[in-house]
């Protein structure tokens, strides 16, 4: 199972709600979870140090085809409980290495987190559109819904990152867009301490579980 969280704009959410999925799949599946980084900010968020720093996806992606069998496998690095990362690595994709990707994280024999945040290259969006699960994670903001309409890809449903004091909700976001709302992420302080902390995936707070967990059962 491959599972996309990509966005239209950058400050959205992809990564946290990315990270927090992917333990609770690590949790649920006997084989573990694997996350995969192809925005750059995983391993701060899960609190991981420099190890998570060496060659990465975008290194494979720029390698073109004639990378051996299992040199994904070789790129994963511990993250937690059950969880590997894939990290982002550096390098420019060649023309097609994305698709590939996209192919080759879709069949892995663990469930498959992608962290395809606001995209730059094509490469995340190459990766949310082969996903079973492709998730739009998105703020409640005039903005941001309009680029999101103007998206070249629909998702399967929308993770709104709710705040107070915001004109739009739920059903706007779903009448605009099309798409269900199939969970939504409040913004708390104890969340925003616990990210800063590096300690989301060791410590998911009560709320994230419970918004996130139908999705991971899912």
């Amino acid at each position: 199972m491959l599972v996309a969280c990509w966005s239209v704009k950058g400050g959205s959410g992809t990564t946290v709600v990315s990270a927090v999925l992917a333990a609770l799949l690590a949790r649920r599946s006997p084989q573990g979870a694997v996350v995969a980084d192809l925005a750059g900010d995983l391993p701060a968020v899960l609190g991981l140090d420099g190890s998570a720093t060496g060659p990465g996806l975008r290194d494979w992606m720029a390698a073109g085809a004639g990378v051996p069998a299992g040199a994904l496998d070789r790129l994963e690095v511990d993250a937690g409980p059950g969880l590997r990362l894939l990290p982002r690595g550096t390098g420019a994709p060649v023309p097609g290495r994305a698709e590939a990707l996209a192919a080759e994280l879709a069949v892995r024999p663990v469930p498959v987190v992608a962290d395809c945040g606001s995209d730059g290259d094509g490469a995340g969006l190459a990766v949310a559109a082969a996903a079973s699960l492709s998730l739009l994670v998105l703020r409640p903001c005039y903005l941001a819904l309009r680029r999101a309409l103007d998206a070249p890809l629909r998702p399967s449903g929308v993770v709104l990152v709710s705040e107070p004091g915001r004109a739009l909700g739920r059903r706007d976001i779903e009448d605009v867009l099309d798409a269900p709302v199939r969970a939504e992420v409040p913004v708390t302080a104890a969340v925003a301490r616990t990210i800063d902390a590096g300690l989301v995936v060791h410590r998911v707070p009560r709320v994230l579980q419970r918004a996130l967990a139908p999705l991971a059962a899912s």
